[in-house]
């Protein structure tokens, strides 16, 4: 059998993950693949899409190009449609087909964790990660609240109306982020602050972290943040966003060949990416 050929995409993309992730996951496999990434302008996706991304297997995509991708493309999956994302790419029989493999990677990660999604659940900042996770959460039922800072109301309001419209049964409000009151069942950082290297800011107060019973941060690096060394400190469950990262790739590999890895083999990647990380 031949070997597959993948890659990510991304401008700029230097310092990325994907390889060393995916690389390990063709290898738990037994797939023959190479995985590498590509840096690509936002001038050059066309041409780059004609001339390269026709003819991988599969790829990945991050920022800049997990919307402008999608108009090359032939089909989406309802999840790519709905978050009008994709970061994932299958090419078979002729047919590129997109998919959003964060959802889902959340909702692993989360469950990995040990992260229940019951009572009280708050989610920092209404960005784009925010607005992945927000969906999710709708979904299941469960209400939720945004924290946003002042100038981000605006987009808060506008991102609970586009949930409410998509998902008439969602209960979703907004508030300020510095202004929590009352105990968190579980806090989700989806926003940037703590994220190397401004490695020692909280996106919220200590004792507002102390009222959060878990805490999950999107941010893998650094591996632990402020808030997730703060949150353990005060005996809450907390765990930092490298498990996501890991987690959307597993469901990118399903999309791409249907392999299946026990959690058991998904933690020690986990692992090795964190020691990978911090080399």
């Amino acid at each position: 059998m031949s070997t597959k050929h993948y890659a990510v995409i991304g401008h700029p993309i230097g310092h990325t993950m994907s390889p060393f992730i995916h690389k390990r996951l063709f290898a738990l496999a037994g797939v023959d693949a190479d995985y590498t990434a590509l840096d690509i302008a936002p001038e050059r996706l066309e041409a780059e899409y004609r001339d390269t991304l026709k003819k991988l297997d599969g790829y990945n995509i991050t920022i800049p190009h997990k919307q402008a991708i999608i108009p090359y493309l032939d089909a989406l999956d309802d999840k790519a449609q709905m978050y009008g994302s994709v970061n994932t790419v299958r090419n078979r029989d002729g047919q590129a087909k997109g998919f959003t493999t964060d959802p889902d990677g959340f909702i692993k990660a989360i469950e990995a964790a040990g992260i229940p999604l019951e009572g009280r659940i708050m989610i920092l900042g209404c960005g784009g990660v925010a607005r992945t996770m927000a969906y999710e959460i709708a979904l299941r039922h469960k209400p939720f609240e945004f924290a946003v800072r002042r100038e981000s109301v605006g987009k808060a309001g506008l991102l609970c109306l586009d949930i409410t419209r998509k998902i008439p049964d969602a209960e979703v409000s907004f508030g300020l982020i510095d202004q929590i009151i009352g105990n968190v069942d579980v806090l989700i950082n989806a926003t940037p602050v703590g994220m190397y290297p401004n490695c020692d800011a909280q996106p919220i107060h200590n004792c507002a972290i102390g009222r959060c019973k878990y805490v999950y941060d999107a941010i893998y690096n650094p591996l632990e943040t402020a808030l997730v060394k703060r949150a353990k400190a005060n005996g809450s469950v907390a765990e930092g966003g490298m498990s996501m990262l890991v987690w959307q790739a597993v469901v990118a590999h399903q999309h791409w060949d249907g392999s299946q890895y026990d959690k058991a083999e998904i933690d020690r990647l986990c692992r090795d990416a964190a020691a990978e990380l911090m080399k």
